[in-house]
């Protein structure tokens, strides 16, 4: 191993302690030995082991002395204990006192080989843990843009259901923003620094729910070539966040309600169950009442999941927010590109905010997405929009999609002093001037107009120019 590992073997025997130096060593491994536990103890200061291999019966100070001063001195180091003497009760003694492995003697190379690999996987999972979750506590959470009333009553709830361990049901349509207020609740209470996992529900294919959620032993089934831990043990001490739950297979359910009561999981094809502390927040954008109600979704579970219901509002419902979001958004896609964020005009305001929305909070962040990529000088205006935006306000509606100006100036917006309307027209006017003058080349066309060839394009598509 390029790394070299240090492993420490501690065993009074002379013999078995040559035995493991060499299947240890040879395997890659920096090994050192000790014949008794006051050395090995004196060894961990002075160097640094990821892995101790300890026999439990030895002279003097035994295996369990060792095993409880090192974790104490040591709590990162990974202990697998062995005896010649093994039993049930000696391996959970071991196991209890913060032993990763019990190896009865005598062993099989290979045997001693997969244990040691398994607990530095283990050692190296928990470090990595560990560092994440001092990330996570010294990071501060996205805040939610709003300034509507009902906005400000939801996040007041968010903030006292955050002390708590009760499931919560978070519903709203698409694109409200569900998963932000599930981060929201997991990140201002005691479980912040623990992790924060999501699954989408719809996402995953009917038989490997289960497996995804719970995990699954090696060999549990074709093509388990190894053990998956699943999503409930990776959120252990944190929290769950599961998506469009009323997208969970009808015959996974009861066994989903079952681990919410007893707090404990079973992997597929294992026959031990393991506790999990998890906190479930389940989100939906369908009606799982009228699911429960046609038996698509267990009424038991509905409510285990529903102890506590909030709602999130639609975007069409808080009109006063779009324009921060607006801001916020235009702002964020700049820093992204290394870019300079431009203003907004009152114009396209006015027609972001009289939008449906039907996509939401996602489909406000891609509008203006797509109109910074279009957009041509330091303001977006309202030409600058989607064109069904712009035909909610009456915009477009009145651009002939034949000559809007005369060679020689205004025609039939003389007496129009509509500046929306006139400010359209007029860049219709131009790309159908400069199409003309460069006999249909729009790579030259762009270069006249200062605009990008992407912007021509779309604005071509956005007028339904016949060129």
């Amino acid at each position: 191993m390029a790394d070299r590992t240090k492993i420490l073997v501690i065993d009074d025997e002379p013999a078995l302690r040559h035995v493991l130096h060499t299947i240890l060593s040879t395997a890659g491994y920096a090994v050192d030995a000790s014949a008794d536990t006051p050395t090995a103890l004196s060894m961990l200061t002075e160097s640094t082991y990821a892995l101790a291999v300890c026999d439990v019966r030895m002279p003097g100070a035994d295996g369990m002395e060792f095993l409880h001063r090192a974790l104490k001195s040591c709590p990162e180091l990974c202990i697998i204990m062995m005896s010649a003497y093994g039993t049930i009760d000696s391996a959970i003694a071991c196991m209890k006192q913060g032993a990763f492995d019990y190896i009865s003697k005598p062993f099989k190379p290979d045997e001693i080989l997969l244990a040691v690999k398994k607990g530095l996987e283990h050692r190296r999972l928990r470090t990595e843990n560990i560092h994440l979750r001092k990330r996570l506590a010294a990071s501060t959470s996205r805040p939610i843009i709003h300034t509507d009333p009902s906005m400000r009553a939801l996040l007041k709830q968010v903030k006292t259901l955050a002390q708590v361990r009760s499931a919560v049901l978070i519903r709203g349509e698409s694109g409200t923003g569900k998963e932000l207020i599930a981060k929201a609740l997991h990140q201002q209470g005691p479980r912040a620094a623990a992790p924060f996992v999501a699954l989408n529900c719809s996402a995953i294919a009917a038989n490997l729910v289960e497996s995804e959620l719970f995990g699954h032993a090696r060999g549990a089934f074709t093509g388990a070539d190894k053990t998956h831990p699943g999503l409930f043990a990776a959120a252990d001490g944190g929290t769950l966040f599961l998506d469009e739950i009323g997208e969970l297979p009808l015959d996974f359910q009861p066994k989903f309600l079952r681990v919410l009561q007893e707090r404990e999981v079973r992997p597929v094809g294992s026959t031990r169950t393991q506790p999990v502390d998890v906190r479930i927040v389940a989100a939906t954008a369908t009606d799982l009442n009228a699911a429960v109600a046609e038996g698509r979704f267990r009424e038991d579970l509905f409510y285990r999941l529903a102890v506590v219901e909030l709602h999130l509002p639609a975007l069409r419902q808080r009109p006063g927010d779009i324009p921060i979001l607006s801001r916020h958004f235009l702002e964020r896609i700049a820093r992204q590109n290394d870019e300079n964020p431009p203003a907004i005009s009152a114009e396209a305001l006015e027609a972001l905010t009289r939008h449906s929305w039907p996509g939401n909070v996602r489909e406000l962040k891609n509008t203006l997405e797509k109109a910074m990529i279009f957009h041509s000088g330091d303001t977006i205006e309202a030409v600058d929009l989607a064109a069904e935006l712009l035909q909610e306000i009456g915009t477009l509606s009145s651009i002939p999609s034949t000559q809007v100006f005369s060679p020689n100036g205004l025609s039939s917006f003389d007496s129009d002093l509509s500046l929306k309307r006139a400010t359209a027209a007029l860049e219709c006017h131009h790309i159908r001037a400069a199409l003309h003058q460069t006999r249909g080349n729009r790579t030259q066309a762009a270069r006249i107009l200062e605009i990008s060839l992407r912007a021509l394009h779309y604005k071509i598509q956005q007028y339904e120019l016949d060129v």
